[in-house]
């Protein structure tokens, strides 16, 4: 499977998946966010439109673009280059339940007085599958979404990116089918968890797996890529974040080396001085060392691989944009 080489050159343009749902996870702290924020807009170039959905309840989106926090609607968040835009809704499982209710039910009034007595909250909490089946059947609305039988002009999207709970939830999240065959064996309930269930394992769906160069990251990438394809669904890249450039190369620097070098600069070359600098390159050759095994380890996976850089000086929307570009470069772009 093409990968791009150690922090450089683009992966094959025709590998990214032609999917219209880019499902985002990663194990907490590897800026899964950020990057599911930086894929959005990519996708959202050259005059596209993207919706990117949160299902937290964490308003990381609204932190991420800057923006007041976000209502149960969606809100454009962000212009792409060349002139698409992005969009943000953050799903609430009381009111994607409230819209269920409504929808099969006509209990629109009615509804609003379940959620005032807690009923509604009630009903989420005893009932975790029918909370996921509520959260992804608003994605696999907005992704399917027609008008009158043809796909609503003004309304889709060319991609809808889902900023997922991280790895370690991620399979039982996305397995609607089996968590509500608890629920109903017939009924709404199961109609809408299975229209969800065929979406998530179709040709329409990519699960993208980001990752850091570091150990338990990487570990758990792996699990959850094990994990989706025993449950038919598509992992579409793994993206390494936060990567770093090679400062050394492979030759070895002697303390003599270090010695000149810290001289010709004018700073201190004492024995002290010398020996605890070649001991930082000692640490850092060992760094550089781990993280090629954990490349070698990523590629045996036969995924797609991006990386996307560290920047020095933080996230910010500019760092946003900067991060997108880099995804376009190495060939991502609506279907």
């Amino acid at each position: 499977m093409p990968r791009p080489a150690d922090n450089a050159g683009p992966a094959d343009p025709s590998a990214w998946p032609r999917a219209r749902l880019h499902v985002v996870t990663g194990k907490g702290g590897t800026g899964k966010t950020t990057v599911a924020g930086a894929l959005a807009l990519a996708l959202a170039a050259d005059g596209r439109r993207t919706l990117i959905v949160e299902v937290e309840g964490r308003q990381g989106l609204a932190q991420l673009f800057d923006t007041p926090p976000l209502p149960y609607a969606e809100r454009r968040v962000a212009v792409a280059p060349g002139g698409g835009e992005v969009r943000a809704l953050a799903v609430d499982a009381e009111e994607a339940l409230l819209d269920y209710l409504d929808m099969f039910y006509r209990l629109g009034t009615a509804g609003r007085a379940l959620k005032r007595l807690g009923a509604i909250d009630f009903a989420t909490t005893i009932a975790p599958g029918l909370r996921d089946v509520l959260l992804t059947g608003k994605v696999k609305e907005a992704v399917t979404r027609t008008e009158q039988g043809r796909r609503a002009r003004g309304r889709t999207y060319d991609a809808v990116v889902l900023d997922a709970p991280p790895t370690g939830r991620i399979a039982r999240f996305l397995n609607v089918t089996a968590e509500t065959a608890k629920l109903a064996k017939v009924g709404p309930i199961k109609t809408q968890s299975e229209g969800v269930a065929a979406i998530l394992r179709s040709p329409l769906t990519a699960v993208h797996v980001v990752t850091l160069l570091e150990e338990m990251p990487v570990q758990e990438t792996a699990d959850a890529t094990a994990e989706l394809a025993e449950l038919g669904m598509s992992v579409g890249s793994v993206i390494v974040n936060e990567t770093r450039p090679a400062l050394l190369d492979g030759a070895k620097v002697t303390q003599a080396e270090l010695r000149r070098g810290l001289t010709t600069a004018g700073l201190p070359a004492d024995r002290a001085t010398v020996a605890g600098l070649a001991a930082e390159v000692a640490e850092y050759r060992s760094r550089l060392d781990l993280e090629r095994r954990l490349r070698d380890e990523l590629a045996r996976l036969d995924r797609l691989m991006l990386e996307l850089p560290l920047l020095p000086d933080g996230i910010d929307v500019s760092a946003l944009y900067s991060l997108a570009e880099t995804l376009t470069k190495q060939g991502v772009v609506a279907a």
